[in-house]
């Protein structure tokens, strides 16, 4: 039996909406992330950075130069290469200006991140001096992330996120989502204006 040619075409053309068309490739310019101003109550706890120092969390991030923070794991695959990622292109942007900005990495895996999984982290993404890692005990590490509103319990289904300090009004810029170098660059600049 002979299928007539306007019914071939039209099988052809559902097969092309059903097959061809959804795989079409998500343009970054699709995606878009969240910005949001608000205000966090720092818990003081004292946590240990990548050289194995303790460190108060609290005058960390309360300080006279903008502080970016992050809550990523060493041996993430997804979200966290991204975002250290970031980090980087902002250090390298920034160059001379480096020592103007404190970046802050907080584990969410403090079980399996110790000072020597997350100096080996900080190595293998070149990071330069300004950029710490750290960690703790889990009830610290979840103490932080419920403060910065980022708790998950989880660390599989963790969310891109930065949180940029205004160092004028010490209020917080929250960035949710994954941003272009040129994005967050901009972000920063914007947090920091005087």
């Amino acid at each position: 039996m002979r299928i007539p040619f306007p019914r071939i075409s039209l099988f052809f053309v559902i097969l092309l909406f059903v097959c061809i068309l959804p795989v079409r490739p998500t343009h970054a310019a699709d995606i878009k992330y969240k910005r949001s101003i608000e205000k966090y109550n720092i818990p003081d706890v004292v946590l240990i950075n990548q050289d194995g120092k303790k460190v108060r969390l609290q005058s960390l991030l309360n300080s006279d130069i903008p502080v970016i923070v992050d809550f990523i794991y060493g041996t993430c695959t997804t979200i966290c290469p991204v975002l250290s990622a970031g980090y980087v292109n902002l250090q390298r942007k920034l160059d001379a200006d480096n020592q103007k900005v404190r970046l802050i990495s907080i584990t969410i895996d403090p079980e399996n991140d110790s000072p020597k999984v997350m100096k080996e982290y900080l190595k293998r993404y070149r990071a330069k001096p300004g950029w710490d890692f750290l960690t703790g005990s889990r009830a610290d590490i979840d103490t932080v992330m419920r403060a910065f509103n980022a708790y998950i319990p989880d660390k599989m289904s963790h969310y891109p996120l930065n949180m940029i300090r205004m160092p004028k009004n010490g209020n917080w810029v929250r960035l949710f989502g994954l941003m272009s170098t040129k994005e967050f660059l901009n972000e920063y600049q914007m947090a920091t204006a005087k």
